[in-house]
């Protein structure tokens, strides 16, 4: 019952955290116009990156610790504080720089750098709550962060500057934070802080980087890079777009996250690359169902949800819809591959990454940001289709020969 209780918290926890930003980017197309919107999904979009940096360097090795002794009671203390530091110092660092730039975007970079340290600082401490087996109390502080935001982003009229909104969004999760970081004070009290530790050469956090770098933010910063020396709408267009599937991101993070130890209950290994297939059926099917209902929508209430923005980012549905189809056959396969031999999906995280680079390049070439979107789409196809042809050729490999696979390599069950 209480393990129950712990996925459904956990489950709840992510949802919201999701919702959150969905909601955020809403409010902030409905009170933009399309050219601001696109400036603040630019600036929310760096904020994306650092954010996937912070829990892949701090948070997913903190949440691979057992036990609630001293040791890891300890760790969570450090993993906050040292995202804390670091976070002031980069928060400080992007401020001061973006200050002697002139332009609207620059003014929202600046607003980020100063509540940079907030809204990393919130994050992290859901990991601690994640690793103390409390995930109530993660869920807690996010249900204050959201009904904060709304009521901050609430009282805005439409056309407010990209660095006012970034500047309230950030600052509603001072509650949240300050409530999480009280409640995990009294959680870890007497605990010992060493930051060290995370400093080291060998962290398991480095790898978790490079993985999350070669995986999701090249292909953000790309579209970055793009919309620089191109369209600077492709941000706004693709941001938009993406925003309506973020309820398909909740449960792809849920299958990651609860997928291992919840198939690792299945003995035999055969049966267990069958149910992954079969969540992957399901989740590409509730892709293109999701997809259908949004094409479906009235303009009204498509402008009802994003404002001025729907007119270019409905046009987008078909091809985001097909990729989000694919990602969640690609996501299933790669859940595969690190229940077969966890050490084979970083190669193919780093090739299909660049892969879908060059696609969504091409694809801004040939046919502007329709073409962007549909690059983006044949980018997730290949990589699905090779992971689990990968996938094939491990299952036939007799499990002598499947180097670095041992009982540790799967998560236990809950």
């Amino acid at each position: 019952m209480r393990a129950r209780w712990a996925v459904l918290s956990s489950v709840a926890d992510q949802a919201v955290a999701a919702l959150t930003n969905i909601l955020v980017l809403v409010a902030a197309a409905r009170l933009s116009t399309v050219a601001d919107f696109a400036r603040f999904s630019a600036v929310y979009l760096v904020f994306t990156v650092l954010l996937g940096v912070s829990g892949a360097y701090t948070g997913q090795p903190l949440v691979l610790k057992r036990g609630g002794g001293a040791e890891t009671r300890g760790a969570c203390r450090s993993a906050v504080a040292f995202t804390l530091l670091a976070a002031a110092s980069l928060g400080a660092l992007l401020a001061a720089v973006c200050f002697l730039v002139p332009g609207d975007t620059a003014r929202a970079l600046m607003m980020l750098g100063l509540v940079l340290p907030v809204v990393l600082g919130q994050d992290a401490v859901r990991y601690a709550f994640s690793t103390l087996q409390q995930p109530h109390l993660a869920l807690l502080s996010d249900l204050v962060r959201l009904a904060c935001v709304l009521g901050a982003l609430g009282t805005q009229v439409y056309g407010a500057p990209p660095a006012r909104l970034i500047a309230l969004w950030g600052l509603s999760a001072l509650p949240a934070l300050l409530l999480s970081a009280t409640l995990l004070h009294r959680a870890t009290a007497g605990a010992p802080t060493a930051l060290r530790p995370l400093l080291r050469r060998g962290h398991l956090g480095q790898r978790f980087t490079v993985e999350f770098g070669v995986g999701n933010a090249t292909s953000q910063l790309s579209v970055l890079g793009l919309s620089a020396v191109g369209n600077p709408l492709l941000v706004g267009a693709l941001r938009g777009a993406t925003t309506l599937f973020g309820p398909l991101n909740v449960l792809f993070t849920s299958a990651t996250s609860f997928g291992p130890p919840l198939l690792g209950r299945i003995t035999d290994e055969r049966r267990r690359v069958r149910a992954t297939a079969a969540l992957a059926a399901v989740l590409a099917a509730t892709a293109a169902l999701w997809a259908t209902v949004l094409a479906l929508l009235p303009d009204r209430a498509g402008r009802q949800l994003l404002g001025d923005t729907w007119s270019v980012a409905a046009d987008l549905l078909p091809a985001t819809g097909s990729q989000y189809a694919a990602m969640a056959v690609g996501t299933c396969g790669l859940l595969a591959l690190r229940m077969l031999d966890p050490r084979t999906t970083l190669a193919i995280q780093v090739v299909f990454s660049l892969t879908a680079v060059a696609f969504l390049a091409g694809g801004y070439a040939l046919g502007g940001v329709q073409g962007a979107a549909w690059g983006l789409f044949l980018g997730s196809l290949c990589k699905a289709v090779v992971t689990w042809i990968r996938v094939s050729r491990l299952r036939r490999r007799p499990p002598a020969r499947r180097e670095g696979v041992t009982a540790d390599a799967l998560p236990a069950a809950p």
